[in-house]
């Protein structure tokens, strides 16, 4: 028996990436997954951004470790539709106990309007991080048997290194550094309930956001920016599943006096 068996976990951006490898993670510790993903490009963002033929195959992964699946495609700056997914999962899997407010984008590098940048990025990364915990904690609260949320910050909600002054670099920065403030009044405000509230900090991950053509163009004519992100360890990047570990760890009973606290997976990047 896995340690999240009979859990139910709200995940956003779940189509590839990190979303995808929490999804399976979890499945694969016992819990049945209500799996949220945009599945179309935003305008600003230039990278290809994920498809329902990726949501399918999230889909494929949970369900071949025998786990249960309601994937919904749904754009975290929509609360409506959002609820709409909550409640679709919650008739067909039962209430919530975990939320992964895991969704974002990092359109650095972007040819379009700066200022509309900015606005995506913070709209995307931050609002869409208060809308999913708006949607999901409902059924959290009112099942009466506490639960985990992590929202998915980054190295750059901590530290500031790397700005170019740009709206996306900017937006991204502000955008990660605010799901900390979140996090802080969230976890005080739920804290009632017996529901737990972390971030999770990552360097770079080798994911389709970050290993892009779009991204290493915009670091090769950045250099100084390229070097300011190095890690401490021997290591360009980490890969997805080291941040569903920590996460499988934060949300289990393991962690289960672990609330309010900013926990980076970030080969020591902001020891340097």
């Amino acid at each position: 028996m896995g340690k999240l068996e009979g859990k139910v976990a709200f995940i956003t951006g779940a189509a590839r990436g990190q979303g995808r490898s929490h999804a399976v993670r979890l499945a694969q510790e016992g819990a049945d997954v209500i799996a949220v993903d945009i599945c179309s490009q935003i305008d600003s963002v230039p990278y290809p951004m994920a498809t329902s033929a990726d949501l399918e195959e999230t889909v494929a992964a949970v369900e071949g470790l025998d786990r249960r699946i309601v994937a919904v495609e749904a754009d975290v700056r929509d609360i409506a539709a959002l609820k709409t997914a909550v409640e679709r999962g919650v008739a067909e899997l039962g209430p919530v106990d975990i939320i992964l407010a895991n969704a974002g984008i990092a359109p650095q590098g972007t040819t379009i309007d700066d200022d509309q940048a900015f606005r995506d990025v913070v709209e995307v990364n931050l609002f869409g991080v208060h809308n999913t915990v708006k949607a999901g904690v409902p059924s959290m609260i009112e099942n009466g048997r506490g639960g985990a949320i992590v929202l998915t910050s980054s190295t750059q909600g901590l530290s500031g290194a790397g700005g170019d002054g740009t709206g996306a670099t900017s937006g991204y920065a502000a955008s990660k550094h605010g799901v900390v403030g979140l996090m802080h009044t969230y976890a005080n405000w739920l804290a009632q309930y017996s529901i737990r509230v972390n971030t999770v900090h990552p360097t770079g991950v080798n994911t389709p956001m970050v290993v892009n053509d779009a991204m290493q163009a915009f670091l090769a004519a950045n250099p100084g920016m390229g070097a300011a992100m190095q890690n401490l360890l021997p290591v360009p990047m980490i890969e997805a599943l080291d941040i569903s570990n920590a996460i499988a760890w934060l949300v289990s009973d393991e962690a289960r006096y672990v609330t309010g606290v900013t926990l980076p997976v970030d080969a020591g990047f902001l020891a340097r």
